[in-house]
């Protein structure tokens, strides 16, 4: 019997870690043993920088730019513990639809039968998620991934972004577009952000997949042009991402998520706002020691 080939897509707000966790997600599958391939969606182009050394390759709308035809093979590069890595880039700056490049790819490796060639366990596609919209949309819309996960810290502005992607998913999910795994939370050092995030997932009847605390690891791991995994594999952050890894290999089942409305989220989020205002003044606390 053949095995089945796992497809996810990872969206999350730019700067939130989006990358940065997919590759490790992808370091870690790879040392279990599975045949990975990281997928980049990002104009940026840098999703696969730490699996080579920090090395930029080049992107499928780079080389379809110098040639008219290109075989999938062109566009594909090994990276740590053989991990196959491919960027779909964007346009020339100021020129067409940055989701492009997702689109161009997506078909370019469907053509020519690339995953069943390569025998692959896992794609993982490393999306933008501030907008889910054109080529953005391609992994949820066509359903070509068959689970969604989201990146966000507590900040407004990711849980904003994961909001919309949830939106995307909801609208999609009637056409057979792909469900939602679940949000894995990143940066989640102080309390109130667990609580910010737990209650968000709750609003939106979905889950954590994993709390992702910030270390100075990552950064260190970073600056050699390495994934965690690689550069610190015995270290506490390497433990959390193999973990990781390791519930969204056992992830069977994705959901349609319930998205809060505009109104509905500028609420939730001032009051989470008052809230941490009274922690910072001790008002919290203060109330807390007399009710004791």
């Amino acid at each position: 019997m053949a095995k089945k080939l796992k497809q996810i897509a990872i969206y999350g707000k730019g700067g939130i870690g989006k990358s940065t966790t997919t590759s490790n997600i992808s370091a870690a599958l790879s040392v279990a043993g599975y045949k990975v391939m990281q997928f980049g969606c990002d104009p940026k182009s840098d999703s696969t920088n730490t699996l080579r050394g920090g090395e930029y390759i080049p992107t499928v709308l780079d080389t379809l730019r110098e040639k008219t035809r290109i075989k999938a093979h062109d566009v594909i590069f090994r990276g740590f513990n053989g991990i196959y890595c491919v960027e779909a880039g964007g346009p020339a700056p100021g020129v067409g639809c940055a989701g492009r490049g997702i689109i161009t790819a997506v078909e370019l490796f469907k053509q020519q039968k690339i995953f069943e060639e390569l025998d692959l366990d896992y794609v993982i596609y490393d999306v933008l998620g501030d907008v889910v919209c054109g080529g953005f949309a391609v992994p949820v819309r066509e359903g070509i991934a068959e689970h969604v996960f989201t990146v966000s810290s507590a900040d407004f502005m990711a849980v904003y972004a994961a909001n919309n992607l949830f939106k995307g998913i909801h609208k999609y999910s009637t056409s057979g577009g792909a469900l939602l795994g679940g949000v894995i939370a990143n940066s989640i050092n102080a309390p109130y952000s667990k609580d910010i995030i737990d209650d968000f997932v709750a609003k939106t009847k979905t889950q954590v997949v994993e709390y992702v605390p910030r270390s100075v690891t990552v950064t260190q791991s970073e600056l050699q042009g390495k994934t965690t995994i690689e550069a610190a594999p015995n270290s506490q952050q390497a433990k959390i991402y193999k973990e990781l890894a390791r519930k969204i290999d056992e992830h069977e089942v994705s959901k349609v998520p319930a998205p809060m409305e505009v109104s509905e989220l500028r609420e939730w989020a001032s009051k989470w706002g008052e809230q941490l205002v009274q922690l910072e003044t001790g008002v919290v606390q203060t109330e807390a020691v007399g009710n004791l």
